[in-house]
């Protein structure tokens, strides 16, 4: 049986401070010597980074459209295996989902999977008695939805407090904490959300350091780590990525882009490609000027490619190394930002070129969940392969002619997208390989062909 403690973090409105709130107790627990195993519901990449700064293992996400419901427990298990407390930050607010699909996705059905207590994040700003009102209708809401405790953020002062803790006495839900405006602990965003923390350095592990001082001193540390005990037992289903390999198979070294640019990926991605047999070496296309040795594959993930345009044109050395192994015939899997890193230019700066598109911001953000069919075969899938992912972007790209699509979308309207060329697979289209582990397969035996 899985019993690691656990606690979800929650909110009733996005802007509540649930990251905030989050990584502070992460930070604040494993400051405490406690091996703390960090969660994000949903498909965002930035705020797991801020998890693993302040606890030292990887940030996961659960994400049940992606995943399916079925994998939300089995994913849980296998991140927090070892430790004596889970922290899951929420998405949006509490019982916010998919679109149209319900409670699909939502922190509430994340919550009700892990048979998790939920803690509530309030911004107080504007309310004094009315804080009651509103917790008690999100913890009669869902009666399946445990709602353990409150913190309250933003309060102005001790009289404010006073006004909130007398009118939260009536709900019959203790206030676990109490967070007073403090806007040197605020995090830095932009165009898509949090500035990551590989762009930050020292500032984000000051900014980390800051969020765990500051739960420490306004939450009740015992009485969250007592409701983290209340949860009850899972069944023992832990997803592993375990695949059996033949003796002496040929390990391929997959490379992987990384560094400031290139942030967004999934922990499992990596495992996946490891179990399946590859070698993972992770390079960074902004300093490194030539791919790690032996490169059978490249994946190139999610990230900010459009802040670092200038840098990564300059670096021609790279870039004619990802063209050469592309125009090889070698898999290339590329989401979102290694699709512009792909194409000919990004913002009227040269990239690799190989793909016959140009690439520029735009003021539209494209977002939300995609279903998707894989329209042509490709080192990833065979045509006809149905995965679900998300697409989180403000650029737009411009295709040449005669190009080959990736997926056919099927939510929310019907269009084909991305590109399949040679070995290479590149697409806005963000998937998470734990859904179909057989994609990391054979991605490694098109590498181990080579």
């Amino acid at each position: 049986m899985v019993t690691v403690p656990r606690l979800v973090i929650a909110a009733p409105a996005s802007g509540s401070g649930k990251t905030t709130v989050a990584t502070g107790l992460m930070a604040a627990f494993a400051a405490r010597g406690l091996a703390v195993s960090p969660h994000k519901v949903g498909p965002d990449y930035i705020d797991p980074g801020y998890h693993s700064l302040a606890t030292g293992r990887p940030g996961r996400n659960l994400d049940a459209y992606m995943c399916g419901t079925d994998l939300i427990a089995p994913l849980f298990a296998h991140g927090s295996a070892g430790c004596d407390l889970a922290v899951v930050e929420g998405v949006m607010g509490l019982y916010d989902g998919a679109s149209g699909q319900g409670e699909l996705a939502s922190t509430a059905q994340v919550a009700k999977l892990l048979r998790a207590p939920v803690v509530l994040v309030v911004d107080a700003s504007s309310q004094s008695r009315s804080v009651a009102a509103l917790v008690h209708g999100f913890a009669s809401w869902d009666p399946e939805v445990r709602i353990g405790g409150v913190i309250l953020n933003k309060v102005a002062s001790d009289r404010h407090e006073a006004l909130l803790r007398d009118a939260l006495d009536e709900s019959g839900l203790p206030v676990l904490g109490v967070l007073r405006r403090a806007p040197q602990v605020a995090t830095p965003s932009r165009h898509l959300g949090l500035v990551p923390v590989a762009e930050r350095g020292s500032e984000a592990v000051d900014a980390v350091a800051a969020m765990g001082e500051r739960v420490r001193a306004g939450c009740d540390l015992e009485a969250l780590m007592a409701l983290a005990r209340t949860a009850p037992s899972l069944p023992d289903e832990t997803w592993e990525p375990d695949y059996a390999r033949k003796p002496g198979a040929v390990r391929p070294v997959v490379a992987v882009a990384g560094g400031a640019a290139f942030t967004f990926a999934y922990a499992e991605h990596a495992e996946l490609l490891t179990a399946a047999g590859a070698e993972v070496v992770v390079f960074d296309p902004l300093r490194d000027e030539k791919l790690p040795v032996g490169t059978a594959g490249l994946v190139i993930g999610g990230g900010f490619p459009e802040m670092y345009a200038p840098e990564l044109s300059a670096n021609e050395p790279l870039r004619r190394a990802v063209t050469e192994l592309a125009l090889s015939g070698a898999p290339v899997a590329a989401e979102c930002a290694g699709l512009l890193y792909l194409a000919r230019e990004l913002d009227g700066k040269p990239m690799c070129g190989v793909l016959d598109a140009e690439a520029r911001m735009s003021e539209r953000l494209t977002l939300g969940y995609r279903q998707a069919v894989a329209v042509s075969d490709s080192a990833l899938a065979v045509a006809g392969t149905r995965m679900r992912g998300h697409e989180f972007h403000r650029t737009v790209l411009e295709p040449g002619a005669g190009t080959t699509p990736a997926w056919g979308m099927h939510q929310p309207e019907r269009r084909v997208e991305g590109y399949v060329q040679r070995g290479v697979h590149a697409s806005y289209l963000h998937t998470h390989w734990a859904a179909s582990p057989g994609v990391a397969r054979r991605f490694v035996e098109h590498c181990r062909a080579r």
